[in-house]
């Protein structure tokens, strides 16, 4: 398992673009396929993106396709969302996860290792 410390979250008006990162300790950063997951209040976490460990791949939930997109820097052992045109509706708390030698990033993955979370509030 990795830690996973999230970063960039925030208040963005409608419209407006965030970019998340996603650091994670230790070495095997570049064996973990990484995704972004996100709770709105009152609902169930739901996946948005994911990178598969060799960041070939990657998968977007429908509600976010062409708007948000994922990225990994090895060097960097980060993983990034960059989200655009962003939507009231975007409003939710954001949490990276990581599970090892993932090739096929799904919203049924079965991740090990998560972060805490952060918000992120779009207004209107």
């Amino acid at each position: 398992q990795v830690q996973l410390v999230e970063s960039g979250g925030g208040l963005v008006q409608a419209g407006g673009s965030l970019r998340l990162s996603c650091r994670a300790s230790g070495r095997a950063f570049s064996t973990y396929g990484m995704a972004w997951f996100r709770q709105a209040p009152g609902k169930e976490r739901v996946f948005v993106a994911g990178v598969s460990f060799r960041g070939v791949r990657t998968y977007y939930a429908d509600f976010v396709k062409g708007r948000f997109t994922i990225s990994r820097d090895n060097a960097e052992n980060t993983v990034y969302l960059r989200m655009n045109s962003l939507k009231p509706e975007d409003t939710a708390a954001y949490y990276c996860a990581a599970e090892q030698w993932l090739d096929v990033v799904e919203a049924r993955t079965d991740f090990g290792s998560w972060g805490r979370g952060l918000q992120v509030t779009v207004s209107s």
